[in-house]
């Protein structure tokens, strides 16, 4: 499994944050259980990323636009092209049985085939400016407040109603022109203008006959569902046509996570990052070159903590407590994580809330991602005195290096060398001026005050007699950022490597 790619700088750092939570909810529908989610997630992600600094750079360096889809539904389109790469590769037991049998239909096919065969949403969406295609999909299938999508693309907020009535007839617009384009049968084509004329206004009747040849063909009844603004189709019509299959199940997954308000994007979760985007401002016009902007917007963007089950009754989830006592919320394995401190004035948000040694509880353990409607607030807590990972005392040296540092964030990474075989680990360690781990990777994080604490991933617990346990993160500085202190390794100290 490839490692995340790392983050080239804090806008990019944020704005992995928002992708993580989408492309781990999808990738759990994908596969039949939490190992299986994750390590989808973590490939698609990273082949995803990759892709899209590609077709950016290239784009840079012709000085002309490509045609791409926003950076969300183009990582969800990664993880269907990833699993179809696990079924080719023979690795198709790890993926959902209903997802294989579609992988290897003619449904699949069309959204890899001749660009005209490909769904009319699809297509839409990728002749779209960024930006618009953005607003678009955040609204209609991530289900975010239009206010809040105007702060996340930094748009007037007294005028993003409007943007969004625009943004749609736009869509519809791009829907019926590529519409017409497509090779189609002959009585097809002859219903594509009444098709146009009857779905342009709500309540207007639609003949019988053309009411019979919807019934029957698919590809116009899709045509119908993009072209019908007010009729509530809309959303399906964008997800089922940008995703394939799982597109209504990932819907409904995205619209819980938001009324229950655990979306990454959301603004009000994540720490400030100290960046200044200036005033919210109206868009000049739909014509200019617009593909930046999300990048921008991203920084405000929420730091969620998440928390999953398997897809057919997987693992549980918990929280361990540290050497020190500090409640450790286990969440999504090598994936980038938020703060778990307890009642901030940061205004932090996330699926699982740490809890005391005193206070833990056992809830239920078969929980979602974010946006399933099972989707539930804490995991599986052990409680205070429950057995910790391997307490037999162990002898190991800690490489602590910052690699990139800005502003108000840096990255850094861990490597912890150990004398004896481990079958669990948990490091922990001290910060002297008040740094807050935003993310982590490799590692499930929790920190109380200065105290942080990074417990072992799913596929990463074990380690080998002198072998070695790594993991970086991410985290906010400011005035210093000093090297931590009191570095430990299930309870026991560990020596600075010379």
């Amino acid at each position: 499994m490839p490692d995340l790619p790392t983050p080239q700088d804090a806008a990019e750092a944020a704005l992995f944050s928002e992708c993580w939570d989408a492309v781990l909810s999808y990738a759990d529908l994908c596969t039949s259980g939490t190992s299986a989610g994750t390590q989808l997630a973590t490939e698609a992600f990273t082949h995803g990323i990759h892709e899209a600094r590609a077709a950016e750079a290239a784009a840079r360096s012709t000085g002309r636009r490509t045609q791409r889809l926003p950076r969300v539904p183009l990582l969800l389109t990664s993880v269907r092209t990833t699993a179809a790469s696990w079924e080719a590769d023979g690795h198709g037991a790890l993926l959902d049985p209903d997802l294989r049998l579609w992988l290897n239909s003619e449904k699949a096919a069309r959204y890899t085939g001749p660009p005209l065969k490909r769904p009319l949403a699809l297509r839409a969406l990728r002749d779209m400016q960024e930006l618009d295609a953005a607003l678009l999909w955040l609204v209609e299938v991530e289900s975010l407040p239009a206010a809040d999508v105007a702060r996340v693309l930094a748009l007037d907020p007294a005028t993003v109603s409007d943007e969004l009535t625009q943004v749609r007839a736009l869509f519809r617009d791009r829907c019926h022109r590529n519409h017409l384009d497509t090779p189609m049968a002959a009585d097809c084509r002859s219903y594509a203008r009444l098709l146009d004329a009857v779905t342009r206004s709500p309540g207007t009747e639609t003949p019988e006959d053309l009411s019979r040849h919807l019934a029957t063909c698919v590809e116009c009844a899709e045509a119908a569902a993009c072209l019908r603004l007010h009729s509530g189709q809309l959303p399906a019509a964008v997800a089922g046509g940008v995703i394939g299959w799982g597109g209504l199940a990932y819907l409904e997954r995205r619209r819980r996570a938001a009324e229950a308000g655990l979306h990454g994007g959301r603004m009000d979760a994540g720490p400030d990052t100290g960046l200044n985007l200036g005033p919210a401002r109206p868009r000049i016009g739909r014509t200019g070159l617009l593909t930046g902007a999300v990048l921008l917007s991203a920084l405000t963007l929420a730091v969620s903590l998440l928390q999953f089950g398997g897809s057919g009754g997987g693992s549980a989830a918990h929280d361990t407590s540290d050497d020190k006592g500090v409640a450790v919320a286990e969440t999504t394995p090598s994936a980038p994580a938020s703060d778990p401190g307890t009642g901030d004035a940061s205004g932090n948000s996330s699926t699982s809330r740490p809890v005391s040694g005193a206070s833990a509880a056992t809830s239920d353990p078969d929980t979602e991602p974010q946006g399933d409607s099972d989707a539930t607030v804490g995991g599986t807590h052990k409680k205070t005195g429950s057995p910790t990972p391997s307490e037999t005392a162990v002898t190991c040296t800690v490489t602590y290096s910052v690699v990139n540092e800005w502003n108000d964030g840096f990255q850094a990474g861990v490597s912890i060398s150990t004398s004896e075989a481990l079958d669990d680990w948990r490091v922990g360690w001290t910060f002297r001026d008040g740094q807050r781990v935003t993310q982590m990777w490799d590692a499930t994080v929790g920190q109380n005050g200065s105290r942080v604490t990074a417990t072992a991933a799913d596929y990463n617990r074990e380690v080998a007699a002198d072998g070695s346990l790594d993991f970086g993160f991410l985290a906010s500085w400011g005035g210093a950022n000093t090297t931590p202190y009191d570095f430990t390794l299930n309870g026991q100290s560990c020596a600075k490597a010379g």
